[in-house]
């Protein structure tokens, strides 16, 4: 009996040490600390980013240059204001410094809700921040290498008989469009663990809405693709329709419900 009033005492004591309590004015405090810090490592990153700002474009308008070759186009993108290639290379250079410092920005934010969580659930940080940088960095490579060349393709050769004029601006935005779009939608297995992981899901509700699920996934594919043919927009569905089926593993390995149940066996 003493040793289970023993336990029952630490495990309160850790419990008391996991959850420290912290005022508004300390939670506001924390987190002008880390969006500070967040954003000076931002800011380096994008300094470092500004020597290879030709490269890193040459990258991205690699999917374009293709499309007009394989159409017999001049490979040459316009711009109609002398400050538009500054202004991109900036923009190029911030995003590639954002891209650089994610690992530590992601580790910022977990920073900030680290207090609020308990010691055995603190040990999801580096699960939560490589999981995160590897479904974006899969999104992005996704529709860089198969979904945007795909839609480039189609619309080059839709309007072939015309002289295309694409500007520096238009095709940045729409490539941000395109692989940030991808990216984000990558992340829906982290959106579906944290929802899980407080319960407000359960892996049986994902499985009965599944048929409206499939509805909201080609919404979003025919909204994200920047063509109107249907088979680019099942391209961009396939991985969404993947992921949510992989969403159902993720509630129920961290639902409420299955931690207890592996916690009961493991006594």
């Amino acid at each position: 009996m003493s040793d289970l009033t023993a336990a029952a005492a630490r495990a309160s004591a850790d419990e008391k040490e996991s959850m420290p309590t912290m005022g508004f004015l300390d939670h506001l405090e924390e987190l002008r600390k880390r969006i500070v810090y967040s954003i000076g490592a931002v800011a380096v990153g994008a300094i470092a980013c500004w020597a290879f700002r030709e490269r890193i474009y040459g990258i991205m308008q690699r999917p374009i240059m293709d499309a007009l070759r394989a159409n017999g186009m001049p490979d040459k993108l316009v711009y109609l204001n002398p400050t538009e290639p500054f202004n991109l290379y900036l923009k190029v250079a911030a995003l590639g410094g954002l891209f650089l410092t994610s690992p530590f920005v992601l580790y910022q934010v977990w920073m900030f809700i680290a207090p609020g969580l308990y010691r055995n659930e603190k040990r999801y940080v580096f699960p939560f921040m490589a999981s995160t940088i590897s479904l974006f960095a899969a999104g992005g490579y996704f529709g860089y290498r198969i979904a945007y060349p795909r839609a480039l393709n189609f619309l080059i050769a839709f309007g072939k008989q015309f002289q295309p004029m694409i500007t520096i601006g238009e095709y940045t935005q729409l490539f941000l469009s395109i692989i940030l779009g991808m990216g984000l939608i990558f992340e829906l297995p982290i959106v579906v663990f944290f929802l899980a992981f407080l319960g407000i899901v359960t892996p049986a509700f994902l499985v009965r809405h599944f048929r409206y699920a499939i509805l909201i996934i080609f919404i979003i594919a025919a909204i994200v693709t920047p063509t109107p043919d249907v088979i680019n927009m099942c391209i961009f569905a396939s991985p969404m329709l993947a992921l949510y089926a992989l969403s159902i593993g993720v509630a129920w390995v961290v639902h409420p419900d299955r931690r207890k149940a592996r916690e009961q066996a493991g006594k």
